[in-house]
């Protein structure tokens, strides 16, 4: 098995450091998959950026980033991720049911999350060749033309954390821990 540097703002190459600290600053740890992603300041900086985009000049809430976001962990199948985002689904107020049908594979019976995490979940499995009924479903359910795009957003930030942890297997964070998920829990698996 490859070994990568899980890195810190201490560790990193001045390049990376910056996107580090403000997540320490945030979490209170650097996420590994960011320490991860840290091995390659293009990475992280991409990253960093594009977050930054979803997080401050987005239209979805906390509560459905964290729903667009864990969707897609266990859509890629990604265990770090979905450990990580069971975390902050919960803290940025997302009903625990919600997470929980999530991590299992199946569609929450909340009508908005479940058409949220349903066209994210599609676009991921079809690598963006959805049928028009998906879109049309999807902003039935409430949402914006621009929001159809800005769930692409999503899909790439959690293709650059998702894939990082699927290729590295970083350990769980302690926090994050009492999240632990394995892929083969999925209801569909």
């Amino acid at each position: 098995m490859t070994s990568y540097q899980i890195h810190t703002a201490d560790t990193a190459a001045d390049a990376a450091k910056e996107p580090l600290e403000v997540l320490e600053g945030a979490f209170g740890f650097v996420p590994a998959g960011a320490g991860l992603m840290a091995n390659s300041p293009a990475l992280i900086n991409t990253f960093f950026s594009a977050f930054g985009h979803f997080r401050g000049g987005g239209t979805f809430g906390p509560d459905e980033r964290q729903v667009l976001l864990l969707s897609n962990a266990v859509a890629n199948r990604s265990e770090w991720a979905v450990a990580f985002h069971t975390l902050e689904s919960l803290q940025d107020g997302v009903e625990p049911a919600v997470v929980e049908a999530i991590r299992q594979g199946k569609v929450p019976e909340n009508p908005r999350m479940a058409a949220l995490s349903t066209f994210t979940q599609s676009l991921i499995e079809k690598g963006g060749h959805v049928e028009d009924a998906a879109v049309i479903a999807f902003k039935a359910a409430g949402f914006t033309e621009e929001q159809v795009f800005e769930v692409i957003t999503a899909v790439a930030i959690s293709a650059m954390t998702n894939y990082t942890a699927n290729l590295a297997w970083p350990p769980l964070e302690d926090a994050v821990a009492p999240h632990a998920w394995k892929a083969g829990s999925l209801a569909s698996a």
